[in-house]
């Protein structure tokens, strides 16, 4: 009886000391903290499926046995990257775009929010097959096709001309589960666009889109709107005759060049810092974009067509580069002059943005038909452009991986703790330090799946040889 006794203390102090399998533990990592800018270092994050289970020091070992183990000495943790505006489009070259998934993670883009083209259908596949497991590549959080106006430019809109028609495109919408709603302002009448921005927000969607002439920002953001794509918008609330500029724009007694040269007479800071906090407290942010922006500003002194990257990158989708290349070929001096300004004068606005408390949320525009705004590499050139502009490398860093899903409202992407998706970055180098150093990609951590820097060039090496191949034909 006594020795049956002792076998069962002994199964049970056995039994409390048996770890916790997880998947994968990252060792001796410095871990940043991307919304308080703190570090910890030699750190260890135990993961389990697409989960940070516990992160803490070496006595973790204590509670947990690791299939697979990631030493990071002297190595730096971080979010994956959120680039929160690129493109997937082209009808004609629906492959081309497919190649641009695995692109995108091997640069340590771990989520993207694509912002409309005319392929909606195939980006709604891809993401929910991302979200299963059968396809490599960044999480996709998509606005399907945009909601436009009658014969508007742009191929793959949801037209509408009506409100009964705005109605039903949403309706639409719906049944593609789409993640947000993107509209923009081509030929959407001002009243409709209103329209549209207040019924989607009814309905629960985060709202993007860009800002017809005849409208003021306070007015879109009143009704709801989330975010303003591209910072140019933002010229429009730097003059107290904002009000007064577009309403001549709808009644037709100013043009768009006209309002854009009153603006600028009438800039002031202090009214664009009011104006800007009051958006702010609306809850309105802004995607500023101005990568593409500058590459349009100096497309005639950089030699983007050297870039290697262009190496990863289909005929067809860089061949829609070139309508843009095309347009500018001779244009004046004095045009190129003032457009270089232009861009100058709107990207000083970034530092005025982050002390009025919008946020700032990092986007890049890219992929087809914007010029040299190349996908994976761009968001990382645009976080350069914040710092080179104003922001500090922290700011930057958080309006990618904080803004981000706070556009969305989720919160477990945003951090390397416990309870969090496992959707991280490792660096050689410390972004606080240099932003930069995103750049740096040793390893890349996609639902709880490592990829290493072996595994991440061979993935870029897949891309190459498919397009040398697809070009040889």
């Amino acid at each position: 009886m006594r020795i049956k006794q002792v076998i069962v203390l002994g199964l049970i102090i056995s039994g409390c000391h048996s770890k916790s399998s997880v998947d994968l533990v990252i060792k001796n990592a410095t871990v940043l903290n991307i919304q308080s800018g703190s570090m910890m270092e030699n750190r260890f994050v135990f993961i389990s499926s697409e989960t940070i289970v516990e992160v803490g020091d070496s006595s973790l070992f204590e509670k947990y046995k690791a299939k697979e183990e990631l030493n990071a000495h002297g190595k730096f943790l971080m979010p994956g990257l959120w680039d929160n505006h690129v493109h997937f489009g082209g009808a004609e070259y629906i492959d081309e775009n497919e190649q641009l998934l695995p692109l995108y993670l091997a640069f340590g883009v771990t989520t993207v929010r694509a912002s409309a083209g005319d392929i909606s259908l195939e980006v709604l596949k891809w993401r929910d097959e991302i979200n299963n497991g059968s396809r490599i590549g960044p999480k996709i959080l998509t606005s399907g096709p945009k909601i436009e106006g009658i014969a508007s430019i742009w191929p793959g809109d949801l037209e509408v001309g009506t409100e009964e028609e705005l109605d039903q495109a949403l309706d639409s919408l719906d049944k593609l589960n789409v993640d947000f709603i993107k509209i923009t302002d081509n030929t959407l009448l001002p009243d409709l666009f209103l329209k549209a921005v207040e019924k989607a927000s009814l309905r629960g969607y985060s709202v993007s889109g860009h800002i017809p002439a005849a409208l003021t920002l306070g007015q879109v953001s009143k009704a709801g709107q989330k975010t303003i794509e591209h910072l140019s918008y933002m010229m429009r609330a730097t003059t107290p005759l904002e009000p007064e500029i577009s309403a001549g724009i709808a009644s037709g007694e100013l043009t768009i060049s006209d309002a854009a040269k009153l603006q600028a007479a009438t800039y002031d800071d202090s009214v664009a810092l009011a104006n800007f906090q009051k958006l702010a407290e609306q809850g309105t942010g802004i995607v500023p974009t101005i990568l593409i922006s500058y590459n349009i500003a100096y497309l005639d002194e950089n030699d983007f067509a050297h870039d290697t990257i262009l190496n990863y990158l289909g005929p067809k989708l860089k061949e829609s580069y070139q309508w843009r290349i095309e347009r500018m070929a001779g244009e004046s001096a004095e045009v190129s002059r003032e457009r270089n300004e232009n861009f100058k004068k709107v990207s000083s606005l970034l530092p005025l943005i982050q002390k009025s408390g919008m946020k700032i949320i990092a986007g890049t525009d890219a992929g087809y038909l914007n010029t040299y705004d190349f996908p994976g590499l761009a968001i990382h050139l645009e976080l350069q452009k914040f710092v080179e502009f104003g922001l500090t490398p922290l700011q930057a860093l958080q309006a990618s991986v904080i803004n981000g899903p706070d556009y969305f409202g989720i919160t477990e992407f945003s951090a390397v703790e416990s309870g969090k998706k496992a959707n991280l970055i490792l660096l050689n180098r410390n972004p606080f330090e240099d932003i930069s150093a995103t750049l740096s990609i040793h390893d890349v951590i996609k639902d709880g799946q490592l990829y290493t820097r072996e595994d991440l060039d061979n993935m870029l090496k897949q891309i190459k040889s498919w397009v040398a191949e697809k070009e040889s034909k």
